[in-house]
């Protein structure tokens, strides 16, 4: 063991050397604006040409002028001219940076208000959620909506992009899955609409894979459209059930038509709904492998293995999960027929 204790902190320490070097031989002026980067630029060669002045012994070579004192005040006058230079872009930076933070904060804060924290309890179901966004704030988009007659919604959206204009397009897929489901709760046309107010007010390039279940707490019986996610896994009786995609996804084509099907949880089975950042975060051979082994193992300790599941080297992706476990007994399942 104390072997082992010395052999990681040597592997710390030099991890953290060469981080320190990286960081000392990395231009952190080429993150500025093309104006502030020449600004600062031109004061570190103004200072440096003091240093070499005073050195010479002369501002102007070949000439020896000025001499004595006036050399030395001279020298000092053009090297804080320089620092002075060089110390307004990088201040100036450093508070637009600082407010471009805040504002992040801000962003994170705002969207995390989004997100569903305190989840009402569903007679007969647990659900547990997990949301890991790669930057400050992400592009995933996950809801649970009670509904009349004994439903409830479950939305979940992944968002091309990442970083603050993926952020934003999924508070609006947020607020349009909300405002829709008040007056119809309904898979295909939650796609439809969806579809058709990305394709008019979002940018070409912008586009979201959604997946879109309601289910009946009685029966355990899924009505879902899934609109080019990764597929969702119903767990039930020993089987695994992927329900895959019905559309395209949402904001690419304006005549894109989307297909609803059915599929059912048994008692003592499963729901997992995720976004693609978790299959990527998976260094086994297999990432599909692992989440069946992950959630049909133990379902108890099923959103724990797949947290653990994330291996952080190589997580490039926002990361979100929704698992929902069905707790009393049925007979009825597999996928039913779409309509």
């Amino acid at each position: 063991m104390p072997l082992r204790v010395e052999l990681l902190g040597r592997v710390k320490s030099s991890g953290a050397v060469r981080r320190a070097l990286r960081y000392a031989f990395y231009d952190w002026t080429r993150e500025m604006p093309k104006s502030k980067r020449l600004l600062t630029r031109a004061g570190l060669l103004i200072q440096g040409y003091a240093i070499y002045a005073g050195f010479s012994r002369t501002l102007i070579w070949p000439l020896m002028w000025p001499k004595g004192a006036s050399l030395y005040a001279a020298v000092f006058l053009v090297y804080y001219l320089g620092h002075c230079l060089m110390n307004a872009t990088l201040t100036s930076e450093f508070v637009r940076k600082t407010q471009l933070e805040a504002e992040q904060i801000a962003a994170r804060q705002i969207q995390q208000s989004l997100q569903p924290e305190n989840l009402e309890k569903i007679t007969g179901y647990e659900v547990e959620t997990f949301y890991k966004p790669f930057r400050d704030v992400g592009g995933d988009y996950f809801d649970i909506i009670e509904l009349p007659d004994n439903r409830t919604l479950f939305a979940l959206a992944d968002v091309s992009g990442k970083g603050m204009p993926a952020a934003l397009l999924a508070a609006n897929i947020q607020a349009l899955v909300r405002s829709i489901a008040i007056v119809a709760a309904d898979p295909l046309e939650l796609a439809r609409q969806i579809n058709r107010h990305l394709i008019r007010y979002t940018p070409s390039d912008r586009f979201a894979t959604a997946v879109f279940i309601v289910l009946r707490r009685d029966s355990g019986k899924l009505t879902y459209v899934n609109a080019g996610h990764v597929p969702p896994i119903v767990f039930s009786s020993g089987s695994t059930i992927f329900l895959e995609a019905t559309g395209m996804p949402l904001g690419l084509f304006a005549d894109a038509e989307y297909q609803p099907c059915q599929a059912v949880i048994d008692h003592g089975g499963a729901l997992l709904i995720f976004t693609d950042g978790l299959p990527d975060s998976i260094s086994e051979e297999n990432p599909e492998n692992s989440l069946r082994d992950a959630v049909a193992d133990d379902l108890g300790r099923a959103m724990s293995n797949l947290k653990s599941l994330v291996d952080p080297e190589i997580n490039e992706d926002d990361v979100t999960v929704v698992l929902v476990r069905r707790t009393a007994n049925s007979t009825s399942n597999g996928v039913l027929a779409g309509n």
